[in-house]
């Protein structure tokens, strides 16, 4: 027998405190080795009868007699002694296993995310600059023409507009009112010089006269010797392809021609429709011809590519010709290229790619062309259009002979020694 009312033994006291016990207290009170049980009990097993109703005393967690020095933690909510409840490893502990979260480091963000923008930036430019170069078709070969003129100073471009029907469907010809001739022909050409005192545009009419030199056949490689034949410029496009009209525009001026470039039907109206249309002004009484398919109104207008397509080939419907279509043609390039270099192009993915894609296929291009220099090309028309240079006709003193356009011959030496020279061309031209 012991003196604990009802049952209590040392065993049962235990059992509140022991495993599996569902009592309130925790676990660990039981196996702290700092807890003391009070004084002994008498010797015999005698105990006094505790006071309290018949329930012994508990031991005093603030008198020195209980759990020395130790805090449940149920009162603060840091049931296992470490500040802010955590665990073993916490500040106190020196484990550092819960640390506090540190500041964000915002200058280390700001710094990652500027690389990794500019890094995607770069590869974005690397890419796009591989793909447009890849699509460039460069057939023509200029190292097959020969006596050429001493280059000068500035870059010289011959712009062609051939009507090529290639790769266009029956439907497409009936909507373009192009035609069904077979072959390749030039409706325009243009020299386009750049250098330090503004770009200058030239028209070539294609009625100009111009004597046939001696040239290699671009196929063939075999030498037509030159017999001072005369024929109107587009036909020696006709006869032997851009080589052929390179070596005879050089012959015809001294001037010297470092890039060709060249574009058909169907790729100038799709450039014109990727950038959503070109504004330009149609003069007072319209404009109206049955073979090109124009038909517009006077005033300001935005065309489309069938529709810019026709105001560029129309010359029946005007006064002086093919005199009138090359200044149509000037005007309507460098609001074209004007468009293209606008911000709503250039800094939208969706309407600069497509426009890329659509000019970078129909371009034909010498061997040498680079799209840096393309780049200079196009800023350069559009410079034109801005004010910052100049267009004109080469000059033309009458007809010839033979019906063709004659040109000013001391007029033409000027503007070659002008473009020959980088200087600011003086030189008017019809």
């Amino acid at each position: 027998m012991n003196d604990w009312p009802q049952g209590w033994s040392d065993d049962n006291r235990g059992t509140r405190y022991g495993r599996g016990s569902t009592g309130a207290q925790p676990e660990g009170a039981r196996v702290m080795r700092q807890v003391r049980r009070g004084p002994a009990a008498p010797p015999g097993g005698g105990q006094a009868a505790p006071p309290y109703g018949g329930v012994p005393q508990q031991p005093s967690y603030v008198d020195g007699q209980g759990y020395d020095a130790y805090d449940s933690g149920y009162n603060t909510g840091q049931v296992y002694g470490t500040p802010g409840g955590r665990g073993p490893g916490g500040p106190g502990d020196g484990g550092g296993m819960y640390e506090p979260r540190p500041a964000p480091n915002w200058r280390r963000r700001i710094k990652v995310t500027s690389i990794t923008v500019v890094t995607v930036l770069v590869v974005t430019l690397v890419g796009t600059y591989f793909w447009a170069d890849s699509k460039l078709n460069r057939d023509v070969d200029l190292s097959k023409v020969i006596d050429r003129p001493e280059k000068g100073e500035g870059t010289n471009y011959l712009i062609v507009g051939s009507d090529s029907r290639e790769g266009m469907s029956a439907e497409d010809k009936k909507r373009l009112h192009t035609g069904s001739s077979e072959g390749k022909r030039t409706d325009s050409m243009m020299i386009l010089h750049t250098g330090d005192n503004g770009p200058t545009l030239i028209s070539l009419p294609r009625d100009s006269d111009v004597e046939i030199p001696t040239f290699v056949g671009s196929e063939s490689g075999k030498t037509y010797q030159g017999t001072g034949r005369h024929v109107k410029l587009n036909a020696a496009y006709a006869e032997d392809g851009p080589e052929l009209l390179v070596r005879t525009v050089e012959a015809n001026t001294g001037l010297h021609i470092d890039h060709y470039v060249e574009i058909g039907f169907a790729g100038f109206a799709n450039i014109v429709d990727a950038v959503g249309g070109v504004e330009i002004e149609i003069p007072k009484g319209g404009m109206k011809d049955t073979k090109s398919g124009a038909d517009f109104e006077a005033g300001k207008q935005t065309l489309n590519g069938e529709q810019a397509l026709a105001f560029v080939r129309t010359r029946y419907a005007l006064a002086r010709s093919d005199l009138d279509r090359t200044k149509n043609q000037q005007k309507f390039l460098s609001a074209l290229a004007n468009q293209v270099a606008t911000p709503s192009t250039v800094l939208n993915p969706f309407k600069l790619y497509p426009t890329m894609g659509a000019g970078l296929d129909s371009l034909i291009v010498d061997k040498d062309m680079g799209l840096f220099d393309l780049a200079d090309m196009f800023w350069a028309m559009k410079g034109v259009s801005g004010g910052d240079g100049k267009s004109m006709n080469m000059p033309i003193s009458g007809n010839a002979a033979n019906g063709n356009l004659q040109w000013d011959t001391a007029k033409v030496k000027t503007l070659v020694e002008q473009l020959n020279n980088d200087e600011k061309v003086t030189v008017s031209g019809d």
